[in-house]
């Protein structure tokens, strides 16, 4: 297909935190998150317009004009056809009432999820659901390890679960991403339920780190959950800063 001159948006990588807010906004499926970055993936899909351009937090996306493939609205409609109309669902940001109250009468198989998603690079640091709740910040094999995730630490009041692995992941990036979250909705509580092996101690560290650099009063509930599911270490933190509000 001949490039035509023509407005189309441009992606700075480096300023873009993959929050995903920009893949909503754009109703012709031109973004995807690729690697935790919004990425272009069509320019036949990017009608130049820039519904997107109000919805990044980070100023990440711009307009240019350049050769690019001309739009193809047909082509998107097609493509809507065959995706979700939500677009990905692992940035549809959604919450709602699990009926998880203490008093609750639960079964083995209840969940008490109140919010998705739950992978901490996909949920974005102005989600609504942030306001007002504790904060669940679990390693990705806590929940596998211990049977009794859900009714132990989601259940009763309003919790956000984020989940991430300190080894694996990019742990800088956990911890900008947290003390901005913290700095934005003051959770009143966070829990952080980690492994017994040495490398997860680091999803304690990088909690603290960003508590520290949010100057944030609030409370740390740190849970060591150990490889045979039992519950090994509790401990409880309580940051309190003079100058915090």
């Amino acid at each position: 297909m001949a490039k035509v001159k023509r407005n189309i948006i441009r992606i700075d990588e480096d300023k873009c935190d993959g929050c995903g807010l920009c893949v909503q906004a754009c109703h012709e499926g031109a973004i995807q998150l690729v690697n935790g970055k919004a990425k272009l993936v069509s320019e036949s899909y990017c009608d130049g317009l820039g519904d997107c351009l109000g919805e990044c937090p980070r100023g990440a996306i711009t307009i240019e004009e350049r050769e690019a493939e001309p739009f193809d609205e047909q082509a998107v409609q097609m493509a809507k056809q065959r995706t979700l109309p939500c677009g990905c669902p692992g940035t549809n940001v959604q919450a709602w009432d699990c009926g998880c109250g203490e008093e609750t009468q639960v079964g083995a198989k209840d969940s008490f999820l109140q919010t998705w998603p739950v992978q901490m690079r996909l949920v974005p640091p102005n989600a609504p659901f942030l306001s007002g709740a504790e904060l669940v910040v679990a390693a990705d094999c806590t929940p596998f390890a211990y049977g009794d995730f859900h009714n132990t630490f989601l259940r009763g009041g309003k919790r956000v679960c984020l989940v991430g692995c300190p080894k694996l992941d990019d742990a800088e990036y956990y911890k900008e991403k947290l003390a901005q979250i913290i700095t934005m909705h003051h959770p009143p509580v966070i829990h952080v339920v980690y492994m017994e092996v040495p490398c997860c101690k680091g999803l304690v560290r990088l909690v603290e780190e960003a508590v520290e650099t949010a100057q944030c009063n609030t409370t740390v509930k740190l849970v060591q959950i150990g490889i045979k599911g039992k519950v090994l270490q509790e401990e409880t933190v309580r940051f309190r800063f003079a100058d915090a509000g």
